[in-house]
């Protein structure tokens, strides 16, 4: 049986669109997922660690026989894979994944928590993810209701920054 998960990916590091197009690749190249969608490519600024590059943003659909602990090592190989150096929290990174949403699930183990514990209160997250979605609920509330919740300028500071950044989507990139 296979199921729906929304998968974050973020990258501030350069080069952001090809770290972003890489990691969705070996998604998409791994016999276990189907990528069924993407979202557009929003630029944003970081959050707690401030001093640093902004962010390209952006949300993955995919389908999958993994369970959510084996997507969790599936996503954190490729981030180690696409050449991921850990810092310090909310440091630049080249490439992060995090799972948003798995579909009728709630994880919440020491290594991972599903749905996000934080996606609800990040426009990053949350606007690329109206983007696929808008009427999948997060803690009973539909994406949609969650983004029109969101503030004047939280809003404001995910800026649209591409349509696609995939070769699947994009033959020309």
């Amino acid at each position: 049986m296979s199921y729906r998960s929304f998968i974050a990916l973020g990258s501030n590091i350069e080069p952001r669109e090809s770290f972003l197009a890489e990691a969705i690749e070996m998604l998409a190249n791994d016999p276990t997922v189907a990528v069924n969608g993407t979202s557009k490519v929003y630029q944003t600024a970081p959050v707690g660690y401030t001093n640093q590059a902004s962010f390209l943003n952006m949300v993955v659909e995919v389908e999958t026989t993994r369970t959510p602990e084996d997507l969790l090592t599936l996503t954190q190989s490729i981030e180690m894979d696409v050449g991921r150096e850990k810092t310090f929290r909310n440091g630049p990174r080249q490439i992060d994944l995090d799972i948003l949403w798995y579909e009728g699930t709630y994880v919440d183990t020491a290594e991972l928590t599903v749905p996000h514990p934080r996606m609800t209160e990040r426009a990053f997250v949350l606007i690329p993810l109206h983007d696929l979605a808008p009427y999948i609920k997060v803690n009973d509330q539909r994406v949609e209701e969650l983004v029109n919740r969101l503030d004047y300028h939280e809003r404001a500071g995910v800026e649209y920054y591409a349509e696609h950044v995939t070769k699947m989507d994009n033959p020309d990139y």
